[in-house]
């Protein structure tokens, strides 16, 4: 395979591992173009590089590597019990890449993967054949972005884009894509769907400075929103997680305020409310790795999962809900 002299480790995706059997892709091919300098390594199964042990996540999150494979087995998944499925009966979620390139640091992924690679899965007309078969069954709900943020990645893999176009007519099928980016432009080139709500994350600028740097601040993803807004797509604000801090009553009471001087209330599709929760598997793992404030907080446990003590909960939720309401109608408020 062709490779590059020049190339620096700390780059991005220096290097690309390919699968054999996606080689000739057109995915593959397509994003390669945009990646002229990295080195390409051949590879039989992304499970080589992604899922090998003794990994060190720290140091791959400073120079991630892409790696181009193709999905096999399944491809649709039931909602996980964790995440909201906004009153549908049949809700779904999908993989079709394996991590995100914004690193947050309460994220869940750092202690489901062990790898912080990106995983690109480029056989999608797989994943629209699955769906369609489903869709003889029932009505589908299903969000597209619990493990990656698909609109922060359209620049090197269109996945949002083909999926926009796959979902014409396609009414029973409702698409989320949840996205903390500030991307727009794309939205502007397509046609607002129906069955498609953009799901923007939004915290305070105190928390996205602390714990996700790597993301677009609040002016820029508002700013996005608006776009959205005005180019007639579906929007959903999505306050999942809240995180406590020092002050977060004053923080979240001036970031409430901020949103609804900048966003027209009525325009909202709807919105989530969350507080942080994790799987205790994937807490264990994420806090043999990190230490912050995020790992080192005292949550309380239950069977399956870690969050906040019920009291503090309590008290968060209905803070946030109290200071929102008078913007957003109860009906359109879905709390997690």
């Amino acid at each position: 395979m062709k490779s590059s002299k020049n190339f620096s480790i700390l780059r991005p995706f220096s290097h690309i591992y390919i699968e054999k059997d996606v080689l000739s892709h057109p995915i593959t091919e397509l994003i390669l173009k945009k990646f002229p300098r990295s080195i390409l390594i051949e590879i039989e199964t992304y499970k080589e590089i992604f899922s090998r042990s003794k990994q060190n996540y720290k140091l791959q999150e400073m120079s991630r590597k892409l790696i181009l494979a193709k999905k096999r087995g399944e491809f649709i998944y039931p909602g996980p019990p964790l995440c909201p499925n906004f009153g549908h009966h049949y809700f779904y979620y999908t993989t079709l890449i394996l991590n995100c390139i914004f690193s947050c640091d309460y994220c869940f992924l750092k202690g489901m993967y062990s790898s912080a690679h990106i995983v690109v899965f480029v056989n999608i007309e797989d994943y629209f054949k699955e769906i369609d078969i489903l869709l003889k069954k029932h009505p589908i709900y299903l969000s597209l972005s619990y493990n990656t943020d698909l609109m922060a990645l359209e620049k090197i893999v269109p996945f949002f884009s083909m999926f926009m176009e796959y979902i014409d007519l396609k009414m029973d099928l409702i698409i989320e894509v949840r996205t903390k980016s500030a991307e727009y432009k794309i939205l502007e080139k397509l046609k607002p769907k129906e069955n498609v709500i953009l799901s923007w994350t939004l915290l305070p600028k105190e928390i996205i400075k602390k714990f996700e740097p790597k993301t677009p601040n609040l002016e820029l993803r508002l700013h996005a929103i608006k776009k959205a807004l005005e180019y007639g797509w579906k929007v959903r604000l999505n306050f999942d997680p809240l995180i406590f801090i020092e002050n977060w009553k004053e923080i979240y009471l001036r970031f409430i305020g901020e949103i609804f001087k900048e966003i027209e209330p009525h325009k909202i599709y709807d919105i989530s409310i969350g507080v942080f929760r994790i799987p205790k598997d994937y807490f264990k793992r994420m806090k043999k790795i990190f230490t912050n404030e995020i790992t080192l907080f005292p949550y309380e446990e239950d069977k399956k999962s870690l969050t906040y003590p019920y009291e503090l909960r309590k008290e968060m939720i209905d803070f946030f809900l109290q200071n929102i309401s008078t913007n957003i109608p109860n009906e359109k408020i879905f709390i997690i």
